[in-house]
């Protein structure tokens, strides 16, 4: 565990800025991100899960090297998950990635954070979640690529703590990515984009899905034979109201979680 450091991550590798750097903001600029190509290209660089979202909108952090940060706010997996938010679906939505480079000084995330949200309150946006995962990935062969958080970041910017979402079991490929339950059940029933997600599959020593072949019994096969479980307790669930006038509707924040860890 990594104690008074902050997350930052380099080709899905978890790195970290000692706590207490200062951003220099002049050398900073924060923008919209006009396409899901560049956004998504970052993203599936540098973020261990190895995942993009489906974005609803997309933000860069400009530094003296470049882009070096993407927030990507998204629909999320549960559209539930945004009931608890004041305005409607419509207005709300998750931040559904938070990159930054290993350039980015630690206070970084959250003066980042905070301009993504002067920056939605301008579009109209009344609220967002977001959940951070407290459970550490390691690869088939042990090494560690994510030690997992608590949501420092979102404790720094004053989010409503909501609990913890539910309990449940992810299967992990060797490379401690997670193949998720939608992509699998695209596969079971060659619904559209079955041939992307079976070829997470291949990239990992599984033979091709022929057109011929029973797609539930060659998913049966190759999920037992290259992924692991890991039984997760839940991510821990945050919210923001963004407009001042709207935080008495959210519900009292719970404590929040305090340990070890990276934040």
């Amino acid at each position: 565990m990594i104690v008074g450091a902050c997350q930052r991550w380099r080709e899905r590798r978890g790195v970290y800025r000692p706590a207490g750097e200062t951003i220099a903001t002049r050398q900073y600029e924060v923008a919209p991100i006009a396409d899901d190509t560049t956004a998504r290209r970052f993203v599936l660089s540098h973020h261990y899960s190895g995942s993009y979202p489906a974005a609803r909108q997309r933000f860069g952090l400009y530094g003296p090297s470049g882009l070096e940060g993407v927030a990507v706010f998204s629909v999320p997996a549960q559209p539930k998950a945004l009931d608890v938010l004041p305005g409607d679906r419509d207005t709300c939505g998750e931040l559904g990635r938070l990159v930054l480079l290993d350039a980015v000084p630690a206070n970084g995330e959250s003066w980042f954070l905070a301009r993504c949200f002067e920056l939605l309150r301008r579009e109209g946006w009344t609220g967002v979640v977001s959940f951070s995962d407290p459970v550490p990935r390691t690869t088939a062969a042990g090494d560690v690529v994510f030690a997992g958080h608590i949501g420092g970041i979102y404790q720094a910017t004053n989010g409503v703590y909501l609990g913890r979402a539910d309990a449940h079991t992810l299967r992990l490929l060797p490379d401690a990515t997670v193949l998720h339950g939608r992509a699998m059940a695209k596969i079971r029933k060659r619904e559209k984009g079955w041939r992307y997600a079976s070829a997470v599959l291949e990239r990992h020593g599984a033979e091709p899905l022929r057109e011929d072949e029973d797609a539930a019994a060659w998913l049966r096969r190759w999920v037992g034979r290259l992924t692991r479980p890991l039984r997760h307790h839940g991510n821990l669930k945050y919210a923001w109201a963004l407009f001042p006038r709207d935080r008495r509707r959210l519900p009292a924040s719970l404590p929040y979680p305090k340990i070890l860890g990276a934040t």
